[in-house]
Parts: C-alpha cells; sequence; structure tokens
C-alpha cells in the first residue's frame, strides 16, 4: 500500500526537523531550561527521524529521505560509540587487578525501601554506596536494615528533611571527606584505603535538577563539577557516582569526560541507560545517574530497582590499577 505523497513529505518533514532541532539542542550551551529539557529527549526525537526517513522511502521522496539519512547518521556518530564496548577508555581491563562494585542510589527524599536496598547491597556484594537525598530518618532505617554491618565506614550529610542530603558507605576505611562548594544539593568526596599503595578517590554527586532551578544555576553547578573533577592530581584512581541531573545528551555533562574520565555505560557498551523516572506505569526515560570512573575500569554495569524510590540504582563493577608506591604518595598529597 503506497503512502500518500504530501502526507508522507509533511511527516518526514516534521521528523526531519525535530530531530535536526536535539542535535543542536545537544550540541549548544544555551542556558534555557526548553533547551535542557529538549535535549534531554534528543534520543527519541531522532528514532522519529529514523522513522520519517523510512516514510520518505516509502513514498519515494528522495531528497526528502536524504535529509532525513543525513541527521540519522550524526545522531549515529554521537551516540553510536556508547554500544560499543571499549571504543573510549583510559586504560585496559586486566583479569589480575582487583575489582570493587560501586551502587548509585537516588532515594527520593528519603522515601527508598531500606530492607531492599541492603538487600541489594548484600547480594550484589557491593564495596561502596552512594546516595542522594538521604534524610535523617532514611540514614537511622539503613542503619536498622544492617547496612553498616555490610559497609563499616561511612560519610554522611544527611538533611532532616528534603532531597540536598548524601552520603558515602564503603567496606573499604574513608579519610578526608570533604563537602563540596558551589552547590544546592549536597556534594561528597572522599580517600577510599582499598588495600596498600591502593587509594582510591571517590566522589558522590548531585547537581542541581534543571526541572527546579534556573537553567544558570544548573550550569553554575556542572562547571563547577567540571572544575573539581580536573582539579584531582596525581596516579590514584578516580571513581565519580550520583545523580547528575544531566544526560549525555547535554554538553555540560560531555565536558566532565574532557578530563579524562570514562563513563561506565559507554566503556562496558551499555548504551544509554534511563534510571529517571522509575515510579512511573512506563519505563524510565533518561539516564541521569552515572558512574564514571579515570584511571580505573568499568568491566560491567547493571541498572537495578529501588523499591520506593523514583530512580533506578547502577552498580558497576570496577577494576582497580595495581598498587604502587607512587599512587600511595600521590594519594597522600
Amino acid at each position: 500500500m503506497s503512502v500518500p505523497r504530501r502526507l508522507a513529505a509533511l511527516v518526514s518533514i516534521v521528523a526531519t526537523v525535530l530531530g535536526l532541532t536535539a542535535l543542536i539542542a545537544s550540541a549548544t550551551d544555551v542556558e534555557s531550561n526548553a533547551v535542557i529539557a529538549w535535549a534531554s529527549l534528543g534520543p527519541y526525537l531522532l528514532l522519529g527521524t529514523a522513522a520519517g526517513a523510512v516514510v520518505a522511502a516509502l513514498a519515494r521522496r528522495p531528497v526528502l529521505l536524504a535529509s532525513a539519512l543525513v541527521v540519522v547518521a550524526a545522531g549515529a556518530w554521537t551516540l553510536g560509540p556508547l554500544y560499543v564496548p571499549g571504543v573510549r577508555g583510559d586504560r585496559p581491563a586486566s583479569t589480575s587487578d582487583p575489582t570493587i562494585h560501586v551502587m548509585q542510589a537516588n532515594l527520593m527524599v528519603g522515601q527508598a525501601d531500606p530492607d531492599a536496598l541492603v538487600r541489594t547491597v548484600r547480594e550484589r556484594r557491593v564495596d561502596v554506596l552512594t546516595v542522594q537525598e538521604l534524610t535523617g530518618d532514611a540514614a537511622a532505617a539503613l542503619q536498622v536494615a544492617g547496612l553498616d554491618h555490610l559497609l563499616p565506614h561511612r560519610f554522611l550529610a544527611p538533611t532532616p528533611t528534603g532531597g540536598a542530603g548524601a552520603g558515602i558507605y564503603s567496606r573499604f576505611p574513608l579519610s578526608a571527606g570533604r563537602t563540596l562548594d558551589g552547590f544546592g544539593p549536597t556534594n561528597l568526596t572522599a580517600v577510599l584505603d582499598t588495600g596498600p599503595g591502593r587509594p582510591l578517590i571517590l566522589y558522590a554527586v548531585h547537581p542541581a535538577p534543571p526541572y527546579l532551578t534556573p537553567a544558570p544555576a544548573w550550569a553554575a553547578e556542572l562547571e563547577r563539577l567540571d572544575e573539581e573533577l580536573e582539579s584531582v592530581t596525581g596516579p590514584a584512581p578516580v571513581v565519580v557516582s550520583g545523580d547528575f541531573n544531566a544526560t549525555y545528551s547535554h554538553t555540560r555533562f560531555r565536558d566532565l569526560l574532557d578530563s579524562g574520565y570514562v563513563l561506565a555505560a559507554d566503556r562496558v557498551g551499555g548504551g544509554l541507560v534511563p534510571t529517571y523516572p522509575a515510579d512511573r506505569r512506563y519505563p524510565a526515560v533518561v539516564g541521569i545517574d552515572h558512574i564514571l570512573t579515570r584511571g580505573a575500569t568499568a568491566i560491567s554495569l547493571d541498572r537495578i530497582e529501588l523499591p520506593g524510590s523514583d530512580h533506578h540504582g547502577l552498580v558497576a563493577a570496577v577494576q582497580l590499577p595495581p598498587p604502587s608506591g607512587d599512587e600511595s604518595s600521590g594519594a597522600g598529597g
């Protein structure tokens, strides 16, 4: 059955324009909440452009087909490498290197089920847990549920109410805990002693959400995070885990990768991993929870359920580099 040519032309043109504007939104750093939201939907709009290309082909509209394919190709060039394991990465994985498991969890203002979370930590053999939206009641509930027995070392900054609290739980001793300046929600960093000569710098991050924050403030917090991550020196590996409130389609998120950080989903070929919202009847739409590494290698990444939360969680297996005297002295500075 032939597709009516005029209708096909309209569908193809609209689909191509939507995909093109999504690419522009993804490439720009304009401080506009509308542009930020449009960029977040970019991958879906590009799928619409691909459908528009099919319609143009069925209707035998070669010019419209070519236009749509150019936009689709540009999107594939940007997003395609995310689906290929090992395309990007600062060091190859080695079976002889020690592996730790890092879990990321946004607790939705402390409403996540503490027993379910602790059960996941136990079953997944999690070594390090980063949490956002940690309230005092949630921290107490996690302790009652037995989290302290599994991850006895912690650096917590809960809030009585709201979503600004954060925390780090670890199987390894913590030191040099610090709250980052210049953010609305709490962002934390600490050094983990994962073994002799093997310090690990950990960040638990949570920049402000663009749907609740004016775009300039959202951009400023991501720029502040970029400056913080760039300032890390020395050979010690770094893991950055959190709710970034930004997707790979946002240029300011991609800027975070410019100083040697690798997105775990990218490293393992996991592609785009939607994590929010997780409490609707439809699947999660955008991937705003991420785990980044530098000087270490993600070898697996799984999205997990967080009952009671509006986010999915993440668990990454991260291989650490072999210990060395140089790494130990670098972390001490």
